[in-house]
């Protein structure tokens, strides 16, 4: 997800915590994984992302546990934020994977278009968008994004 999804903020209010979750509970990616055997494994840093899809999905899961730490590492150096405030209104609910191309062990560069769904005070909305990614140093990381309509 792009920068547009982190909502930055310009104020010096205090934010509640990120959202807690277990290990064991179903990992927010939407695999039929728990989240310590799923994306709280690359979150961790014990594994890396094999195939673009994989780091998208453990990227929407680091939004969804507000993971700045993690979104910041998988980032493109020449596109990344110098950080990242996560909006406390806005709630990650669900993610679809709608297509991807390439991306795999075997590839430099792959894209991954998805919607997540979302809720922001309260009301619902989703974000439609391709995803670029490329190996840096061997390893997938999150370049740059289209929106789609």
């Amino acid at each position: 997800m792009s920068r547009r999804t982190s909502r930055p903020r310009r104020t010096a209010a205090p934010q509640p915590g990120p959202p807690r979750i277990s290990s064991a509970a179903p990992c927010p990616c939407g695999l039929q994984a728990s989240y310590g055997d799923c994306c709280g494994r690359l979150h961790a840093g014990t594994v890396a992302a094999s195939t673009c899809e994989a780091l998208m999905r453990s990227r929407y899961a680091a939004f969804v546990v507000q993971d700045a730490g993690y979104l910041l590492r998988t980032w493109h150096p020449e596109s990344r934020p110098p950080a990242i405030d996560f909006d406390p209104a806005m709630r990650w609910e669900r993610l679809e994977i709608l297509a991807t191309t390439e991306g795999s062990a075997f590839h430099t560069t792959g894209t991954v278009t998805f919607r997540a769904h979302y809720t922001d005070g309260g009301r619902p909305g989703s974000l439609h968008e391709q995803s670029r990614f490329v190996r840096e140093q061997g390893a997938w990381v999150y370049r740059t994004a289209v929106f789609v309509e």
